[in-house]
């Protein structure tokens, strides 16, 4: 059996690009893709949080360093410079690899600055 989990998540990041003549996608700092594990190409999900919207595009590499998240093409409708969203990937995991299963978890500032990694998220209370 497969299982669809959870594999790496960019939490709070600020859109600073919202490309609407663009061929599509999401820019990513390079640094912050490398620490989640998210490949170039791979399908990821966002969340906006100031806005509801959720949508489903793939990741490219931007600049290492630069904090960019760039929304671009037509999912540029769906978020605005200077909004909080929650990026997440997803892959399927065997039986056997969920034992030793961790998801990447990235929490950043306002300006895309990591401030700490976690592979647990705490349980919620009532």
């Amino acid at each position: 059996m497969q299982a669809i989990m959870l594999k790496a998540k960019l939490h709070q990041a600020r859109v600073t690009h919202a490309v609407l003549e663009y061929e599509g996608s999401c820019a990513i700092d390079g640094d912050l893709l490398d620490m989640a594990g998210i490949r170039e190409y791979e399908q990821i999900q966002i969340y906006n949080i100031e806005n509801g919207e959720r949508f489903t595009t793939y990741a490219i590499r931007g600049e290492e360093g630069s904090g960019i998240i760039s929304v671009n093409g037509a999912a540029a409708h769906l978020a605005e410079v200077g909004q909080r969203v929650i990026i997440c990937a997803y892959a399927n995991y065997s039986e056997a690899e969920l034992v030793n299963f961790k998801p990447a978890l990235i929490y950043l500032t306002e300006g895309n600055q990591v401030t700490h990694t976690s592979n647990a998220i705490p349980v919620q209370v009532a």
